[in-house]
């Protein structure tokens, strides 16, 4: 009896090591058009040259004379007052004094600037509508201020763009990550488009938006192609075959989303899968090798029987082989009464009663991602020895097809030798090691590369008129021996993997003799 089941398994996990920085700095550079900095440098000179008018009006307003004992007072918030030289309204003339008080004014507003934090500094260069001293020929001021009118600047330390490694300059500029950029040269490491965004991710020392590196790290489901959502632990949990590492969403596993019958795998949305007459679903790959009627499955049905008598297992009977419907399979269960039946389906039958059994006597047609118009025919099978028919499903591809005939025929091989009573541990697990032989025979391209003989030039005649075995086929023959290998079932996976063992220690038909003598596996 050949069975399957299917499996998946579930993982979650949280991203590691990522940063998610909200709002990166941005500064505005010194000389840029600030317009907080350069209202206060305004303010302050306007408010020196306010104070130079009222002075001139006090002093010389109709060009009366002014008393010494009187010195002008500025009414500003400040309340200041500067004494001036008596000679000097004398031997100087109004614009002379106008000059001096513009240039005291210019000078305590740079010192003041100089007094400001590093990076903060400005230039008259860069302020077109700033009133700039006049430099002619004037009578040096008799009085002296206590800041010395210069118009040399320190010079602003260097940043260097940690994109593009030049000299940032004047203007505005980002500082992230220990280091400054150009704004157009913060770029995201993924698609290499300017990060503008107030929110950016960070993996190491590389800055990503948001949703690139959501595309690079989020797991996408290979079945709806979005995103998989996050449980109520903030993890991401999904599903992943085992063999195939097809990840997708759990939900999918509830949603009747259609799984091919052959290699499990779920269906994609955007693939569509082909539907069987019985309600099973098949891939596209596995439906390229499928064998759907009777007929066409006789030459590989005698090409594993010549694989039996080249490993001296010859079986001397002709037991029929038909290829039959879902129903009509488990219809030939109820009525067999020996056998290990491994759910949820059984996909092989070696029957030992006698039945009506309807096969699958004509192809079904393919149209519109359905086969139908098959035809079958009831079929009596009458018992004239131990085993009666051997039964396989149809529409599966040719290498499932043959590791099921294996199988069944290893069963018809213990009971036409005489192999009683044998409990389903033993006898499904030496079953199942002639399958897994059969396959690899198939899967290793070079018979002289294995010490088992091969059926591949008289079995594979539908693959040869197609070129040969695809590297999808044989990837689906590795398949199913990973569904051997892996079987959880106590008969048909602990059974293979001790019979296995077994044969690979002391040999086949040492195994087999032990089990005829016992009824156990050699230890």
């Amino acid at each position: 009896m050949d069975s399957s089941s299917s499996s998946s398994s579930s993982s979650s996990y949280g991203v590691a090591h990522v940063s998610h920085i909200s709002n990166p700095c941005i500064f505005g550079e010194a000389g840029s058009s600030s317009s907080s900095t350069y209202r206060d440098k305004r303010w302050n000179l306007m408010k020196w040259v306010s104070k130079l008018f009222k002075s001139g009006s006090n002093g010389g307003g109709g060009g009366g004379a002014r008393t010494n004992h009187h010195p002008p007072q500025f009414q500003e918030d400040e309340n200041m007052v500067f004494p001036l030289h008596p000679s000097s309204l004398d031997d100087r003339s109004r614009g002379a004094r106008d000059k001096e008080e513009l240039d005291r004014a210019m000078s305590l507003s740079l010192a003041d600037d100089r007094r400001r934090p590093h990076g903060y500094g400005w230039s008259m260069d860069n302020n077109s509508d700033f009133p700039r001293p006049f430099h002619g020929g004037v009578n040096p001021p008799s009085f002296i201020p206590p800041y010395e009118p210069t118009y040399q600047f320190r010079r602003r330390q260097s940043r260097i763009c940690g994109g593009c490694n030049r000299d940032i300059g004047m203007g505005n500029y980002l500082g992230c990550m220990g280091t400054f950029f150009h704004p157009e040269c913060f770029c995201c490491h993924s698609c290499r488009y300017p990060i503008t965004e107030h929110e950016f991710s960070l993996s190491g020392t590389k800055p990503y938006h948001k949703i690139c590196f959501k595309e690079l790290t989020h797991p996408k489901c290979e079945v709806c192609h979005h995103f998989i959502p996050t449980n109520d632990a903030g993890l991401i949990e999904y599903r992943c075959h085992p063999f195939w590492n097809q990840k997708y969403c759990p939900s999918h596993e509830y949603d009747k989303t259609a799984r091919c019958c052959s290699c499990e795998r779920l269906e994609s949305w955007d693939v569509r899968y082909y539907t069987l007459e019985d309600g099973r679903s098949l891939c596209l790959e596995c439906m390229e090798t499928a064998i759907t009627d009777t007929g066409d499955c006789q030459p590989l049905y005698h090409a594993i029987r010549d694989y039996y008598e080249g490993m001296y297992m010859k079986l001397e009977q002709q037991i029929p082989m038909l290829l039959v419907q879902r129903e009509a399979l488990n219809d030939a269960i109820v009525g067999e009464k020996n056998g290990y039946h491994h759910m949820p389906e059984t996909r092989g039958l070696c029957l030992s009663e006698e039945q009506t059994v309807t096969s699958v006597l004509k192809r079904p047609r393919l149209g519109a991602h359905r086969l139908y118009g098959m035809r079958t025919q009831p079929r009596k099978l009458t018992r004239k020895c131990e085993v009666t028919a051997i039964l396989v499903l149809y529409g599966l591809p040719r290498l499932l097809t043959g590791a099921i005939l294996a199988h069944e025929l290893m069963h018809g091989w213990l009971r036409l030798k005489g192999y009683r009573n044998l409990n389903p541990e033993v006898e499904e697990g030496i079953c199942q090691v002639l399958s897994y032989m059969w396959l690899e025979s198939e899967v290793l391209s070079d018979p002289l590369s294995r010490n088992v003989p091969s059926t591949s030039s008289s079995s594979s005649s539908f693959s040869n008129k197609k070129g040969g075995k695809s590297n999808m086929e044989k990837k689906l023959g590795e398949f199913f021996k990973h569904q051997i290998a892996h079987d959880a079932s106590p008969a048909y996976g602990g059974g293979f993997r001790a019979a296995n063992a077994a044969v690979s220690k002391y040999g086949l038909h040492r195994t087999l003799d032990h089990i005829r003598y016992t009824g156990t596996f050699p230890l």
